[in-house]
């Protein structure tokens, strides 16, 4: 029994490795282009700390800026068991965002207890359709998930602008948003004056709750086998085209997550362009956190402090808030090293 969770747990530490190696390297070659630069590396390291952890309110905006991450990672991390890559999580987050908001808008007056459960249910759904619909593609016409990804990105992306800009604009606004949801139905916050809200465990208990799908159910093995080698999993009486359409539309429905969030723990309305880019950062957490919920919480943690310590470097230290993405990039580029020298040795073997 002591040699089983020895070959089980090898895999994780090994992985656990290159992160860290990863993430220490990227450091490194970021001073390095600081000192060329003529910056000092300690002082915006210092400075970068200090935006994420120097007070309550500063912890709090790290937390903030973490939680969507971990959702879209948690979803990016789940299609990659399946040897699927799901990079059109940026379009189910903003239809997901939208479905809630607009179900919300039309049950005003209803009990938030009702609302809240029912509106995340509707944007869960959207994104859920979206991703889904990328699965049966690949799976019936065996159509390239990443293309049709892309392309649905654009579709549902710029479905909703369309949207806020017309029906469902607010109309005592000129800014392209719905009406506001109301505040009885925004999720409760942890800190007062902060946008660190109760999705924080809701993204938590996901985590758990991916494990334990993983490592405790049938389902999940199904997945994972699915995703490790296709034609055995096939081979053994697995069934390919529901595994895969599922697959893809669990992980569009945890995408989805990041826009109802936004929406109900931040922003109280769907604004137009209201992400940044989580849908495509989602895929370098899942990444960096080796698609473990663990590894993609502390991933997501780790950007929302590269994040929220940016402003407080850039005019402290003044290094510019673009070298948080010369960061990140290094970090992705040093962790797939390692599969890609892999990769190689084995198209070099055959």
């Amino acid at each position: 029994m002591e040699v089983k969770r020895k070959n089980v747990a090898a895999p994780h530490l090994q992985d656990l490795f290159f992160s860290v190696i990863a993430i220490i390297l990227s450091l490194l070659v970021t001073a390095i282009i600081m000192l060329f630069s003529g910056y000092d590396p300690m002082e915006a390291a210092g400075a970068m700390l200090a935006g994420a952890f120097g007070s309550r309110n500063a912890v709090a905006t790290t937390l903030g800026k973490a939680v969507p991450l971990m959702f879209v990672g948690l979803a990016c991390a789940y299609s990659n068991k399946g040897g699927l890559f799901n990079i059109g999580c940026e379009g189910q987050l903003y239809i997901g965002g939208f479905a809630a908001t607009v179900t919300a808008l039309q049950m005003q007056g209803m009990p938030g207890t009702i609302v809240l459960p029912v509106s995340f249910a509707a944007g869960m759904l959207a994104g859920g359709i979206a991703g889904g619909l990328n699965g049966f593609l690949k799976a019936k016409l065996n159509l390239n998930e990443v293309l049709v990804a892309i392309m649905l990105n654009y579709i549902l992306r710029f479905f909703v602008s369309y949207c806020v800009h017309g029906p469902m604009q607010d109309p005592a606004s000129s800014v392209a948003q719905t009406a506001a949801v109301g505040d009885d139905y925004m999720l409760r916050k942890l800190i007062p004056k902060s946008q660190l809200t109760t999705a924080l465990f809701l993204a938590v208990i996901l985590a758990v709750l991916f494990y334990v799908f993983f490592r405790k159910t049938r389902a999940g093995f199904h997945i994972r086998a699915v995703g490790e080698n296709r034609g055995a999993a096939q081979a053994s009486g697995i069934g390919m085209t529901w595994t895969v359409i599922m697959t893809m539309a669990v992980s569009g429905a945890l995408a989805a997550l990041t826009g109802i969030t936004e929406v109900f723990g931040k922003t109280g309305k769907f604004v137009d362009g209201f992400s940044p880019g989580y849908g495509f950062t989602g895929i370098a957490v899942a990444v960096l956190g080796r698609n473990h919920p663990a590894g993609v919480l502390l991933s997501a943690l780790l950007f929302g402090i590269m994040e929220s310590g940016a402003m407080k470097m850039s005019y402290v230290a003044g290094v510019s808030t673009s070298m948080i993405k010369v960061m990140q990039g290094l970090v992705i580029l040093f962790v797939a090293t390692p599969e890609l020298v892999s990769f190689r040795k084995g198209r070099g073997s055959k």
